[in-house]
């Protein structure tokens, strides 16, 4: 590997990572906006971020791209089917963090990837393997354990890992850039946004004008959203998918300690539910690794050749 390419890796490790970072301290900057409603954080972060996307777009040569993307009647729907689905996502998510459950939105993180495992191989046929199977099993008995000894069911995590999946289903068949499809998912949802904006600010429930502190946290809402997007495609392009695959479990894994070092409840049943998802993520995390090792050899056979 030539100095450069070992430069682009490096550069594209430090993105991918920086982007997981951010993620995963997502938690205290939207417990940070606790002063405004999660609806009304949502349509700031749709509102803002629809700027920053049409300039990142605009800057990289993309927009021409982004408007022939929506010729296709079929990626059409299914962008307008994904923006939906980001969209309670989000709530969720923010709802989570400032009701003071993050412990919950790290658990519904830690499923994305083994439900996503899940799809693949019920709609995409996609293989399975022993330790997938045993990774999938065990994320089950951690959300029994929670439903069953911890008596309640955590519906928080299983709508952020059923929305996710379902999102990051739809946009693999989409198949357009990251960018420009969250550009147009935004700017989907942004009519609603502009329009739940201004009913608030009729009824005098707004935030935005309280304060210049206030105004430009719901402003960097945007910033949150978009900038963490653009690390991972910077981190899509230069690594390994597989690395990428095994990187996402820093985001719900700083989560979980914000979680924990917050004060939320934490109890030995709660432990339990959390090591059968670790457990899971393990044998997610081992499977990858021999897997693209596997590739790896493959690939060097054929090269001998």
């Amino acid at each position: 590997m030539s100095s450069a390419e070992t430069a682009d890796m490096r550069r594209a490790l430090a993105a991918g990572l920086s982007g997981y970072l951010i993620w995963g301290v997502a938690p205290l900057f939207f417990q940070a906006l606790d002063f405004a409603n999660p609806f009304e954080i949502v349509m700031h972060r749709v509102v803002w971020a629809v700027p920053l996307l049409l300039a990142t777009l605009w800057f990289s040569g993309k927009l021409r791209q982004a408007v022939a993307a929506l010729a296709d009647r079929r990626t059409l729907v299914t962008l307008l089917g994904t923006a939906a689905l980001i969209s309670v996502n989000w709530w969720v998510f923010i709802f989570a963090v400032n009701s003071g459950h993050v412990l919950q939105a790290s658990l519904g993180y830690y499923i994305n990837p083994l439900m996503s495992v899940a799809v693949g191989v019920v709609v995409l046929r996609e293989p399975l393997g022993p330790y997938r199977i045993a990774a999938i099993v065990l994320a089950a008995l951690g959300v029994a354990n929670q439903t069953l000894a911890v008596g309640e069911v955590p519906w928080i995590s299983l709508i952020l890992a059923c929305s996710f999946t379902a999102y990051g289903y739809l946009r693999k068949v989409a198949a357009v850039d990251g960018r420009i499809g969250l550009f147009w998912e935004t700017c989907f949802i942004l009519p609603f946004a502009v329009a739940g904006l201004a009913l608030l600010q009729v009824q005098g429930l707004g935030h935005f004008h309280e304060s210049p502190v206030q105004a430009l946290l719901l402003m960097a809402a945007g910033v949150v959203t978009v900038v963490p997007l653009l690390l991972y495609a910077i981190g899509v392009r230069g690594l390994r998918l597989s690395t990428m695959g095994l990187m996402q479990f820093i985001a719900p894994s700083l989560q979980f300690l914000i979680g924990v070092l917050g004060g939320e409840a934490f109890t030995a049943s709660h432990l339990v539910t959390f090591a059968f998802i670790w457990a899971g993520v393990g044998m997610f995390a081992y499977s990858t690794l021999r897997r693209q090792k596997r590739r790896a050899g493959a690939g060097e056979t054929q090269g001998a050749e």
